[in-house]
């Protein structure tokens, strides 16, 4: 099990710490850093201490990688190849920095088994600051790591940074932000694909027949549609299996060829789930207040996928129950499905196990591609 934060927030050292940490300044720098969670010496934060004292490392332990010495995946060949004795080299894991440690990594812990070890890229959605997103990581942890039914067993958390409040107004301040943090999202991408090439270029190593999953919530459906405004068509590669865009604050259209976005998804992934709620109040007011009355497309659904439709599916969470978050925030809110409802999680359980989207329980099939979760 592993847990990587990629962040393209400030880099600060607090007073009286003796490593650099993420700022929780709502600034972004051009380039991803990646850190590794600690879980080993984690317990749940006790209800009686300060909220002062509830930051940063206090809330989860964390390590930032160092910055590769040079570009490129020939070190991590070079290091796979000796810990395999096909090569005599120097250099080890210790050697290897940035997202050249976290691909070696990765490789090396689903490759070594041959249960499922699938590996989910979340996307948070809008008011996170980063004290909230070592939260989130935390929640996230419970439910797709510790989950029996999840196939999940790495995380990579793309923190990128929203504004830290719930008033209105910052929720619209997190576009810009979000468009900054979909072109770092994007050469990540890029790194990805060239790892691949330059690994299995190699015949010594094989590819470890794990799957890669993607899922944004909110707004960080507007990072994935930077990064996707910003990819070629002709370099897509399909690495991803499952994309899940869950109560997604993009337009409608986002899927028309005009937009030139999420119409490119069925090139990146096996199969693409719209988890959408019609009593999506946040939504609502994102789409009466600051998007001229563009309708959401975690609200309303898509406009016209008729082309995309043996790919593209529609998950209508209208009338789930929130029995697992029984707050204000959640029962009015109806845009946090994915934690509040364990119908919800069941159905996204199943979707990232590969089951047939005709076959997966708790739905009621409307139409070839649009399902209902009922109770």
């Amino acid at each position: 099990m592993s847990v990587f934060i990629l962040s393209n927030r400030k880099i600060v050292r607090h007073k009286g710490e003796k490593e650099d940490s993420f700022s929780n300044d709502e600034y972004s720098i051009p380039n991803f850093r990646i850190a590794k969670c600690d879980f080993d010496g984690y317990k749940d934060a006790n209800p009686t201490r300060k909220k002062k004292d509830y930051t940063n490392r206090n809330i989860l332990d964390y390590k930032l990688f160092s910055e590769p010495e040079k570009q490129g995946y020939e070190d991590v060949l070079e290091v796979l190849l000796s810990e395999k004795g096909l090569k005599k080299s120097n250099l080890t894991a210790d050697n290897l920095g940035g997202t050249q440690r976290m691909f070696y990594e990765l490789y090396k812990n689903m490759s070594s088994t041959k249960k499922r070890s699938d590996v989910l890229l979340f996307i948070h959605g809008y008011a996170y600051d980063f004290d909230d997103e070592l939260k989130a990581i935390i929640d996230l942890k419970k439910l797709f790591i510790d989950q029996p039914e999840s196939p999940i067993e790495h995380i990579l958390f793309v923190s990128w940074p929203a504004s830290s409040s719930l008033v209105p107004l910052t929720y619209f301040d997190d576009k810009a932000s979000s468009i900054n943090s979909g072109t770092s999202l994007m050469r990540l991408f890029y790194f990805y694909t060239q790892f691949l090439k330059d690994i299995f270029s190699n015949r010594d190593l094989v590819p470890c027949n794990q799957r890669i999953h993607l899922m944004a919530h909110s707004m960080g459906n507007r990072v994935l549609q930077s990064m996707l405004y910003s990819l070629k068509r002709e370099n897509i590669l399909r690495v991803i299996d499952q994309v899940l865009l869950l109560n997604a604050d993009v337009t409608y259209k986002v899927f028309d060829d005009s937009e030139d976005s999420f119409n490119k998804l069925p090139l990146l992934a096996n199969r693409v789930s719209i988890y959408l709620n019609r009593k999506d109040t946040i939504l609502g007011i994102s789409q009466f207040t600051k998007n001229i009355l563009t309708p959401r497309l975690g609200k309303n659904g898509p406009g016209d996928i008729e082309a995309l439709k043996d790919i593209v599916s529609v998950i209508d969470c209208t009338f789930i129950d929130n029995d697992l978050k029984k707050t204000l925030k959640f029962e009015i809110g109806n845009h946090w499905g994915y934690l509040s409802s364990s119908q919800v999680q069941d159905d996204i359980f199943q979707n990232l196990n590969g089951i047939d989207r005709n076959l997966i329980t708790g739905r009621r099939k409307e139409t070839e591609n649009i399902f209902t979760i009922i109770s």
